[in-house]
């Protein structure tokens, strides 16, 4: 862990006691008004709170591009680090909760892309556009009765982008109008990615042992 993780985390776990007076005035605060205090007062602790509603969160989002523990903990403090510096960003065009998946589904893949020995994409088996379309639209009901242990080397296999779209849809439960929101793209758009990412996954999945 960098010195400036471990800064971060000393700032936002050892409050002193007027900062924690003003933690106890926030508490009842919803996540957007947090966020509206955070930015305003540019407060480190106050960014404490919102960081132990979501850390737990953001950590499960993290594990499914992390390959250890230790990584998905560090790819964790990453993402509030970043999140701390942009929060000014959110609008309040959706939930908070919902502009943080997106956050935090961003700044995996860009992880997964940068590193280069670990590009999802390099890993998966090439599939031609002509080979992996199915005659009919792969329905919902096939992913859910595939073996966990398959799936989960199939979802390695393809493109992040199409992963991430996968968990949103089917781990995180969002809904199409959600990942509009959150991919900014119109809806039949997204529908197309969905069916391709679904199609993509069950040639890989059928073809593995």
């Amino acid at each position: 862990m960098t010195f400036l993780k471990r800064l971060f985390l000393i700032i936002i776990s050892n409050p002193d006691k007027a900062s924690l007076e003003t933690e106890d005035l926030c508490t009842h605060l919803s996540d957007e008004e947090l966020v509206e205090q955070i930015v305003a007062n540019n407060d480190p602790l106050l960014f404490g709170l919102l960081y132990d509603r979501y850390a737990k969160m953001v950590y499960n989002k993290c594990c499914g591009f992390a390959k250890s523990d230790d990584e998905a903990e560090d790819l964790t403090q990453d993402v509030f680090l970043q999140l701390f510096i942009k929060l000014k960003m959110f609008k309040r065009k959706s939930k908070f909760s919902t502009w943080l998946y997106s956050f935090t589904y961003n700044f995996c893949v860009n992880y997964v892309n940068r590193n280069k020995q670990r590009k999802m994409r390099d890993q998966s088996i090439p599939v031609e556009a002509t080979e992996y379309k199915l005659k009919t639209e792969v329905p919902d009901e096939s992913l859910y009765e595939m073996k966990a242990e398959k799936l989960k080397k199939a979802l390695e296999l393809i493109s992040v982008e199409d992963k991430s779209l996968l968990l949103l849809k089917y781990q995180d439960g969002a809904s199409i109008k959600e990942l509009v929101s959150l991919m900014e793209i119109g809806e039949s758009a997204v529908k197309m990615r969905l069916k391709r990412a679904k199609e993509k996954l069950m040639q890989i999945y059928n073809t593995l042992q």
